[in-house]
């Protein structure tokens, strides 16, 4: 690894670690970097998702405020997160990519079509006593969903963070920076259990993999500031947007 490629991974990652802080789907921007120079798409996807990992420490660290009032929601969500990463892993290293490839844009505009019609959602929610009751109820769908996301943020992951915000407005609605810092700490969680199971078992590139790690923690550190800033309705207009750019080009890799 010379020193442009050094430099081009650490900025790729620096943004990265930004946009999982902000929106999530930062895997979006570092994967394509790995890719590009020069590994294939197994060992790429493996390493990046040990390279990103300290970015979600640096955002749950500039969202600490927000998480020390959910500690329980994150003790009863943890086991969930961790089962489906182990199983998300699992399917990642013996099975190819190409299928879950396809499915991967039209996941993130699901995710999109659910943040935009969120509160709709939460109201059919409550009135079927489907949503949290309040406090640190955590209802039973979102266990489902997060055993779900887990399985996939361990296999890929772009537009986990998406797919998991969307899921807690609509499930356990709350206000939009606490969703966020909750949604950060169990991406921390799902890709923790990812990244110990790839080091043992995965095809790591621990060069790359380190010198990315820190351009995401300081993306992630700052990215959370840029988030606060937004507030709930900015906030979820760029989830929104950076969402649908994300299924665009995904669907135009397709194509090619």
């Amino acid at each position: 690894m010379d020193v442009f490629e050094a430099a081009g991974l650490l900025a790729a990652a620096f943004v990265a670690g930004a946009i999982n802080a902000v929106a999530g789907g930062g895997s979006l921007i570092s994967f394509p970097a790995l890719i590009a120079a020069g590994y294939s798409s197994k060992t790429a996807n493996v390493t990046n998702t040990v390279a990103l990992w300290p970015g979600y420490v640096g955002g749950s660290l500039g969202y600490r405020a927000e998480l020390s009032t959910q500690r329980r929601r994150l003790a009863a969500l943890a086991l969930p997160s961790v089962l489906g990463a182990i199983a998300g892993s699992i399917v990642l290293l013996s099975t190819p990519e190409s299928a879950f490839d396809v499915v991967v844009p039209f996941l993130i505009v699901f995710a999109c079509a659910l943040m935009a019609i969120q509160d709709r959602l939460s109201s059919f929610a409550e009135r079927h006593r489907l949503g949290s009751r309040g406090g640190d109820h955590v209802p039973p769908p979102l266990f489902v969903a997060t055993f779900l996301l887990a399985v996939y943020g361990a296999y890929f992951g772009a537009g986990l963070g998406i797919l998991t915000l969307a899921f807690l407005q609509i499930l356990l609605p709350d206000d939009i920076q606490r969703s966020n810092a909750l949604k950060g700490m169990q991406s921390l969680l799902i890709n923790a259990v990812a990244v110990l199971w790839f080091a043992a078992f995965g095809p790591v590139r621990w060069a790359p993999a380190a010198v990315m790690a820190a351009g995401a923690v300081a993306g992630g550190y700052l990215g959370v500031g840029v988030a606060r800033r937004l507030g709930r309705q900015w906030l979820r207009v760029v989830v929104i947007g950076y969402g649908l750019i994300v299924a665009a080009v995904l669907f135009a890799q397709l194509a090619i």
